[in-house]
């Protein structure tokens, strides 16, 4: 990679990783700071990294620093099937954009970062594989678990609503 790919990389990548940082941690800060942090470490290693890859690199260290980040401050929630009653809120929403906000916050660190770079962002099992670390078999299945909780959740708002 070059300088001058390096700086294309900062103009078209930004956002989008800024956006999905942002979906996750819920802190402005702190999603600026993770962008900071990833385009340092491509910076450190430009000579090394394909310009080609070099979207999915930032992704990945992005989402790297960041699972650091929140497995350090210990912020990491485990929701399972039988949690659902708990998370069942009687209150009436009428903003289904910020009932699935809601319900996105509710999932696992994993499962949510899935769901984001699939359903928000747009990137195929195959790249959220290679970003996320994980195999792609495990990724459609937290993809899978995060939906099923997803609808389950929305569905019982609905009812209490």
């Amino acid at each position: 990679m070059t300088v001058e790919e390096y700086n294309n990389c900062v103009d078209a990548f930004s956002d989008n990783l800024y956006r999905f940082l942002l979906k996750n941690i819920k802190d402005e800060a702190l999603a600026s700071d993770f962008v900071q942090d990833s385009y340092e470490i491509l910076w450190l290693n430009y000579k090394k990294i394909d310009a080609k890859k070099a979207k999915s690199y930032l992704f990945s260290t992005g989402y790297h620093t960041m699972i650091d980040y929140i497995r350090k401050h210990k912020k990491i929630s485990h929701v399972s099937d039988n949690d659902l009653s708990s998370h069942v809120h009687f209150e009436q929403y009428s903003d289904l954009k910020e009932l699935l906000n809601n319900a996105i916050m509710r999932l696992p660190e994993d499962q949510k970062a899935v769901v984001l770079l699939r359903d928000y962002e747009g990137y195929s099992y195959d790249e959220i594989s290679e970003i996320t670390g994980l195999s792609e078999s495990q990724v459609k299945v937290y993809i899978y678990r995060a939906r099923v909780f997803l609808k389950n959740y929305i569905v019982k708002m609905e009812n209490v609503a």
